[in-house]
């Protein structure tokens, strides 16, 4: 019996990881691009501070690029670090996973009868990205990012946006600090920074995902199923039961939509839409990554802030089609 519980969470194991890692792939080598051609983010400084105009730049950005809850946080995190403005930069985080094309080709291939759905799931996704931009960036960003993430994110500030502590350069009570100078490198001496950056940044992220795949797993296999699907025809318990499977199952969200597809006549719609939305963006695999972006604060503010308003869109989508 134990042996059978053991070989089955390994393999939920192997099939979480091995869907998850080529995702991170990407998004780990899209870092490492970024970090190469905007070492001082020039670029990435011009996009919008604003509260709307920034989350809508970064989920169009994450439109165009097809990354996965695994994928966008490595550049996430590079956006961050080169100085992009944090509303754009959370924009991309939150509504990547839902926005890009092969979740909203997933989602109507395993749904072409229920077309509300093709609309249901990405204007949720958008709505949810806004709120928590919007509510981020209201705080100071060091109680929000990491450390590290921080220091690397001040030397890419323009002069006399933060103080010396800030930054990590200039001179103890300068009105104007200035950032200390890159010393010039040649292209293949560049090139080789950013790959070195990359394999440790992949090495770092893949020791989180593995740690998050192993919880995820053993909660898959050990906690029963068939107690979340018997209140699947209550409208509020329906809602809850279903985020709580999206956030132990951690599914990825380019397949999600076919695993929702099993049980989507079992639940209410509130239910479903709760699953679909949710679990791309928080669940036990995701949280782990989140770490590297994240001060623990953050990522419990994050978490309660998403449950809280997906659990509000499922009680309106109920409230609509019940």
């Amino acid at each position: 019996m134990v042996l059978d519980h053991l070989s089955t969470s390994w393999s939920v194991f192997q099939a979480l990881f091995l869907e998850a890692m080529p995702f991170l792939l990407i998004g780990v080598a899209l870092a490492t691009m970024a970090r190469h051609w905007l070492p001082s983010g020039p670029v990435l400084q011009c996009l919008p501070d604003h509260p709307l105009l920034g989350p809508l730049t970064g989920a169009a950005m994450g439109f165009a690029l097809p990354a996965c809850e695994c994928g966008n946080v490595p550049v996430a995190r590079q956006l961050l670090a080169s100085g992009s403005p944090l509303p754009t930069a959370m924009g991309f985080l939150f509504a990547a996973p839902v926005l890009n094309p092969i979740v909203l080709a997933s989602t109507w291939a395993a749904f072409p009868d229920q077309p509300w759905l093709l609309w249901a799931r990405p204007a949720a996704g958008l709505a949810m990205a806004l709120v928590l931009s919007t509510l981020l960036r209201l705080q100071q960003e060091v109680n929000i990012l990491v450390p590290n993430l921080l220091r690397e994110r001040g030397f890419h500030q323009p002069a006399g946006t933060g103080s010396l502590l800030e930054r990590s350069a200039g001179l103890i009570g300068s009105s104007s600090p200035v950032p200390l100078p890159l010393l010039p490198t040649r292209r293949d001496q560049s090139w080789r920074l950013s790959v070195l950056h990359g394999v440790d940044e992949l090495v770092k992220l893949s020791s989180l995902l593995i740690l998050g795949c192993g919880v995820a797993a053993f909660l898959q296999t050990t906690l029963p199923r068939d107690w979340l699907l018997a209140v699947g025809q209550a409208p509020t318990l329906s809602v809850l039961a279903l985020m709580l499977l999206a956030v132990v199952i951690s599914v990825c969200s380019s397949v999600d939509a076919f695993l929702a597809l099993g049980f989507a006549s079992q639940v209410t719609p509130g239910a479903l839409l709760a699953f679909l939305v949710l679990g791309p963006v928080i669940d036990v695999k995701a949280l782990g990554l989140y770490g590297t972006v994240f001060c623990r604060s953050a990522m419990v503010f994050v978490a309660l802030s998403c449950s809280v308003l997906v659990l509000l869109a499922g009680q309106w989508t109920n409230a609509l089609m019940l």
